[in-house]
């Protein structure tokens, strides 16, 4: 009986953690930040904390999803249990993933702009700096060596050149559905030109990204 009141015990305590840590918010948290890293033009300052967390909750709900299993629950809960493991692990490494796309799309443009360099976690910029070293090399062996001394640069066209004009940019103009967590009023864009949006709260607009960057980066702005 002691045993088997033992097992029962540390079993409702492992339902318990997995339960307190799916009643949290991160779930929502992650497929936010997610959709927000997907619809920006240009890459935004990695969430630490909230992919800290997403990774233990993964942990422990593949622990439960295990323990379930060996212990011969309904496989019913079992799959949903796995449904939402399966969910988690998608939005996690398809964030990750589109941030990698977007350092190897920009990368020297990230890597000169203090703003952007700081935004990367310590195994993003190392993944930058592999990716640097290897464009730079495969751009001098194929084609900078075979060119005047003046043309060899991979950031600018020409010596004459004034700016990095080699180096690509993410476009800020661009246009992004966006949703406000709350009423902000009259918003007037960057445009002065434009009349003020009057953005409500949970309805969906249409503006250009550069207009709402400040509050897409604060929070006050949700991208879909």
């Amino acid at each position: 009986m002691e045993t088997g009141a033992q097992d029962g015990s540390s079993g409702y305590s492992t339902m318990d953690d997995y339960e307190s840590l799916i009643s949290t918010t991160d779930a929502e948290l992650l497929k936010r930040a997610w959709q927000n890293e997907k619809a920006a033009p240009q890459i935004l300052r990695f969430e630490a904390a909230l992919i800290q967390r997403s990774r233990e909750q993964i942990k422990l709900m593949e622990e439960t999803v295990g323990e379930f299993t060996r212990n011969g629950i309904d496989p019913l809960t079992v799959s949903l249990y796995q449904m939402d493991l399966d969910r988690t692990i998608f939005l996690l490494r398809s964030y990750l993933r589109t941030r990698l796309q977007k350092i190897e799309k920009y990368v020297f443009h990230i890597q000169k702009t203090a703003e952007l360099w700081n935004r990367l976690s310590r195994q993003e910029k190392r993944f930058a700096e592999r990716c640097i070293e290897d464009m730079e090399k495969h751009l001098d062996q194929s084609v900078l060596s075979k060119l005047p001394s003046s043309y060899k640069s991979h950031l600018k066209q020409s010596s004459s050149s004034e700016e990095d004009d080699m180096v690509p940019e993410p476009r800020l103009d661009t246009y992004v559905i966006c949703r406000s967590k709350r009423f902000l009023g009259a918003f007037q864009l960057d445009d002065s030109a434009e009349e003020p949006v009057n953005i409500e709260a949970d309805d969906l607009y249409a503006l250009p990204y550069k207009s709402i960057k400040p509050l897409v980066e604060t929070g006050q702005i949700d991208l879909v």
